[in-house]
Parts: C-alpha cells; sequence; structure tokens
C-alpha cells in the first residue's frame, strides 16, 4: 500500500508539471537611428525614394538560388525604417502605388503624388557567416563555439535632376553568439537564424548614420 501511494503521488507530480501551460513575454529595446540635429531644427525634410537594393554578395546567390532577392527586399524595409528614424527624409512609398491608389478611389480623393529629390540606392557588397570553435586539453575539459554573421552595405544618393551620384556612404558590422562546455557543463547554442537579420540591420544603421552626420557637418547639402 505504501509503495502504491508512493506511485500515485508521484504520477500526480508529473500530471501538474506537464499539465500546466507557462506563457511569458518580454518587451526588447532595439537600437534607432540617429536623429539629424540640423534638419530636426530646421523642420526641412529631405524628400527621397528608394532606388533598387540588391543582393551582390555571394550569401544566397550560389548555383541553388530560387532567383529571389530575398535579403535585399529584407534591406529594403530596414533601411525605410532608419531613414523615418532619423528625421530628416521624407521617404516616399513607390512599392504600395496600386493599394494607395485604390483606397484613394474608397475615399473619393484625388491623388497628388509628390516627387522625390533624391533617390537612394543600396548594395549588400558582403554578408557572410561562420562558426568558429576552440578546444582545451583536446576537448576533454571543455569546448566553445562562436556563430558569426558580418554584413557591409553601401548607399549612394542620386540627384534625379541630374542622375549624379552626390554622396555615398558605407556601413559594416558583425554580430556573434559564443556558448561554452566545461567538462559537461555549460550552454550548447544551436544556429541561430536572427543573427542575419540582426547584423544586417546594424550595417544599414551605420549607413544611415554615416550619411545623416554627413549633412550635419555640411559633406553634402541637399537641395
Amino acid at each position: 500500500m505504501k509503495k502504491d501511494y508512493y506511485i500515485m503521488v508521484i504520477a500526480f507530480s508529473v500530471l501538474l508539471i506537464t499539465g500546466c501551460a507557462v506563457e511569458s513575454h518580454t518587451a526588447i529595446n532595439t537600437e534607432k537611428a540617429e536623429v539629424s540635429i540640423t534638419r530636426s531644427v530646421s523642420g526641412q525634410k529631405i524628400q527621397v525614394a528608394i532606388g533598387q537594393f540588391a543582393n551582390h554578395s555571394s550569401f544566397q546567390n550560389g548555383i541553388f538560388s530560387d532567383g529571389v532577392d530575398k535579403l535585399g527586399s529584407q534591406a529594403e524595409t530596414i533601411l525605410i525604417t532608419f531613414l523615418q528614424q532619423a528625421g530628416c527624409y521624407m521617404v516616399l512609398d513607390r512599392n504600395n502605388m496600386k493599394a494607395l491608389a485604390r483606397e484613394s478611389n474608397f475615399n473619393n480623393t484625388t491623388q497628388n503624388i509628390a516627387g522625390a529629390r533624391y533617390v537612394i540606392t543600396g548594395d549588400i557588397v558582403e554578408f557572410g557567416r561562420k562558426t568558429v570553435g576552440d578546444h582545451e586539453l583536446w576537448g576533454i575539459l571543455g569546448h566553445g563555439k562562436k556563430q558569426v554573421a558580418y554584413a557591409n552595405v553601401n548607399l549612394n544618393i542620386v540627384d534625379v535632376k541630374t542622375s549624379a551620384v552626390v554622396y555615398s556612404s558605407t556601413g559594416a558590422g558583425e554580430y556573434a553568439l559564443s556558448s561554452r562546455d566545461v567538462i559537461g557543463f555549460g550552454s550548447n547554442a544551436g544556429y541561430d537564424s536572427t543573427l542575419n537579420g540582426k547584423v544586417l540591420s546594424l550595417a544599414i544603421r551605420e549607413a544611415v548614420n554615416d550619411l545623416t552626420r554627413a549633412i550635419d557637418q555640411g559633406l553634402w547639402r541637399p537641395e
């Protein structure tokens, strides 16, 4: 009887553990682009449209690629966000013209589409990942692994009137995720696909910040 009692207690405890669902959430603060001091004070915004943003790196461009530039499309979305955060650009949306026209018809309004003074084009010139590791005493005492993602992007500001490239900026970044196992204890991180988006955001943010600083420093003067 005593043995049966212990079995029932253990079984009931297992049911309690497996039967309870735990929900949690955490808000994560994301880094934003630098705000232009000069343009924020004057209130004058530069009208820009996004041109081609292409992935020219070897990443996802091999013989087995499906031909869809997913990385370039992701980069364009990130670029729009950081330009808007800088506070000195009026970013004109050219990717949703049909949807905008449809909503305009629903509202019985006439569209008055603004023209951009400049077009921003971009290139992902370098993008890649690697995994590096080390062993302590041939792995007997432990080992470590580091996942590294790297990105390098270029931005070009093109004058619509003259087609001249009036300024170019670059941004690069590296993200790393490390794990270490010491005598059987520690963490062992698997492949983290989020590093791709994180390092791409970092590189583009640096390129936008470089562009914004150039405006504040008078290195190029938008009309």
